[in-house]
């Protein structure tokens, strides 16, 4: 009887060459909803550009997860090529920071200029399709530093309350 081998890691089969000309297709349709999302307008006079993500953010109530959903895109893409775990956790976490300030109203819609996550998370996937060296010491950086960043952004508006409380009287 033939002895199974188990190879650990995230190794893919080589793309025969209809796969990667799909790829390249994909890779510039997920460009371009990463440009719709995030930069495809600009505000005339300056350097600052938005996209339908910042816009639809303005719907009150589903505006932020219809956006959000939309983000997810990307992320699913990448998850599906066999993107690194560490590179699928960067992307989560980028969508998450940009929707958790995102809730906030007026400020998420400045913070969905400024961070620009289905940009990043396309970013990353190329990065990751690329790089032969996938993980890297900034990756788990990030990861941590994003964490430690949501819990306060989360906790927050709680010992404020717990503060309130405990507050004497207003005079």
């Amino acid at each position: 009887m033939p002895k199974s081998t188990y190879i650990q890691g995230e190794i893919l089969p080589p793309l025969s060459q209809a796969d990667q000309v799909r790829r390249q297709v994909s890779d510039e349709h997920l460009n371009l909803i990463a440009t719709w999302l995030d930069d495809r307008f600009q505000i005339p006079g300056t350097t600052i550009r938005f996209g339908l993500d910042a816009l639809i953010g303005w719907i009150p109530g589903i505006g932020d997860a219809l956006a959000a959903l939309a983000s997810l895109i990307i992320i699913f893409a990448a998850w599906k090529r066999g993107a690194a775990r560490i590179t699928l956790i960067r992307m989560l976490l980028n969508l998450s920071i940009e929707d958790a300030l995102g809730a906030v109203p007026i400020l998420g819609d400045m913070a969905h200029i400024a961070w620009k996550a289905n940009r990043r998370n396309y970013n990353l996937l190329m990065r990751d399709h690329h790089v032969r060296e996938r993980n890297t010491w900034r990756d788990w950086l990030f990861v941590i530093g994003a964490c430690l960043l949501l819990c306060v952004i989360f906790a927050t508006p709680f010992l404020l309350l717990v503060y309130l409380i405990k507050a004497p009287a207003w005079r």
